[in-house]
């Protein structure tokens, strides 16, 4: 199979030129374009789009990491059972499947900048909020609140990179991806120190994420406006909203009947489960190990920075691989001997486990590479990804609150770890089915 970062400006621009001049507007009023949007955008427009790809990236992970370094005093404060805690982790996974089925939408209405835009916003927000609001029910809404802005963002980051980096897929999606490991880790590891530094509030160490987000609403500002498609890309039918932007004479993908895109659910759906169970307890089982509570931070901020320089390399690698099984086996392999550990000797080898660990996360990078491999279009990759995304989160949901349950009734970590490592089998086949060598307009 060619290299999608050769054969993918090739055919955008085919299909470019196929349409012409004879793209439908828009109803109504036509939105502003921006300066070069349409056909050749200006340098300064491309970095711009990649800073704020950078700080998007960013903002998509410490809402959830954060809460993670302080589940117990939240907990605390809030009075919840682990069984709540655990519900309060699986929230998570079941916005960005709920909202996650929206974005693409959302972006033929708006415009993909303006959502991701509204998606920092919406971020911002709700960190902002969750902290005071005083009960666990107005927590719940106000991460969720926060989250939709993470779910919308989410899927728009890879068709984003398709359209606008056409020629340079996995280089971007490998910076957006070690910007994205680089904001989980940075909130896993200064959280309890921020907390510490602000007088021990909890509410504090969790609002002060909201500075952050805020700054990324900056550079998408500049695209809120702008609803043109980018080049190499086909002009999207905003006249028919209900419709994926395609040619004209494209017959619809039918997405759920690709063999390759269910794989790739179900693959997204694993390593999210392995994910935010790691997120939002990893820390709790060291801290009941005997580790300190700052130490444990710390720890977690280890396996996320493991996707720093990984969730550069591997996107590159893999999109130069025919096939990408060998390198979903080995990851795989690494969070077995992870989960193993930690079983064993969680204190005494806690450093080893969560690089190990760490490792086995970047499977979240190489998903997104291979949602803009198993497509030859932009169209498809904003089903596949709007598809797998979607339904893995769907899929991952019950895995944290399962955890939460086994955790609360057993009264230890041996049953919840055990299931983490049995879900790593199942990873593993669904991550070498999506990595065939095929692209699901061949299947639809």
């Amino acid at each position: 199979m060619p290299d999608d970062e050769t054969q993918t400006p090739t055919l955008n621009r085919r299909e470019t030129l196929n349409r012409g001049g004879a793209a439908r507007t828009p109803a109504g009023p036509q939105a502003p374009r921006l300066p070069g949007a349409a056909e050749a955008p200006t340098p300064w427009l491309l970095r711009l789009i990649a800073v704020g790809l950078v700080l998007a990236a960013l903002n998509l992970r410490p809402a959830i990491t954060s809460l993670g370094a302080l589940l117990e005093e939240v907990r605390d404060g809030l009075h919840m059972s682990g069984s709540v805690a655990g519900v309060l982790t699986s929230v998570p996974p079941l916005c960005f499947a709920v909202f996650g089925v929206m974005a693409p939408r959302l972006a033929r209405r708006f415009g993909a900048g303006a959502v991701v835009c509204a998606g920092m916003a919406a971020i911002a927000a709700g960190l902002v909020i969750r902290p005071y609001i005083g009960s666990t029910a107005g927590f719940l809404a106000a991460s969720a609140l926060a989250l939709m802005g993470i779910a919308v963002s989410n899927i728009l980051m890879p068709v984003i990179v398709k359209r606008w980096f056409p020629d340079r897929v996995g280089t971007m999606t490998g910076l957006y991806s070690m910007a994205l490991a680089l904001g989980t880790a940075l909130a896993a590891a200064v959280t309890v120190p921020l907390t510490s530094a602000m007088g021990g509030s909890w509410q504090s160490g969790l609002a002060v994420w909201a500075v952050l987000a805020a700054l990324a609403v900056l550079p998408w500002i500049v695209l809120v406006r702008d609803r043109t498609p980018a080049p190499g890309t086909p002009a999207p039918d905003l006249s028919a909203p209900g419709q994926a932007s395609r040619p004209a004479d494209a017959p619809a993908l039918r997405i759920t009947r690709s063999r390759t895109a269910w794989g790739l659910a179900c693959f997204f759906g694993l390593q999210a489960t392995a994910a935010y169970i790691t997120m939002g307890w990893m820390p709790q089982i060291f801290r009941d190990a005997g580790v300190s509570a700052g130490t444990a931070g710390v720890l977690l901020a280890v396996t996320m920075a493991m996707g720093v320089p990984l969730a550069f390399v591997i996107p590159r690698v893999a999109g130069r691989l025919k096939q990408q099984g060998p390198i979903v086996v080995v990851l795989g392999l690494c969070g077995l001997i992870g989960y193993g550990g930690l079983y064993l000797a969680p204190a005494a080898g806690a450093w080893v486990w969560a690089v190990l660990l760490g490792v086995a996360n970047c499977a979240f990078p190489l998903a997104l590479t291979m949602i803009g491999m198993r497509s030859r279009t932009g169209a498809g990759v904003v089903r596949l990804s709007a598809f797998a995304q979607s339904t893995g989160y769907l899929l991952s949901i019950p895995g944290p609150l399962l955890v939460g349950v086994l955790y609360q009734h057993s009264g230890g970590w041996g049953l919840p770890i055990a299931l983490m490592a049995g879900l790593m089998i199942p990873q593993m086949v669904a991550g070498v089915l999506a990595g065939r060598d095929r692209t699901v307009e061949d299947e639809c």
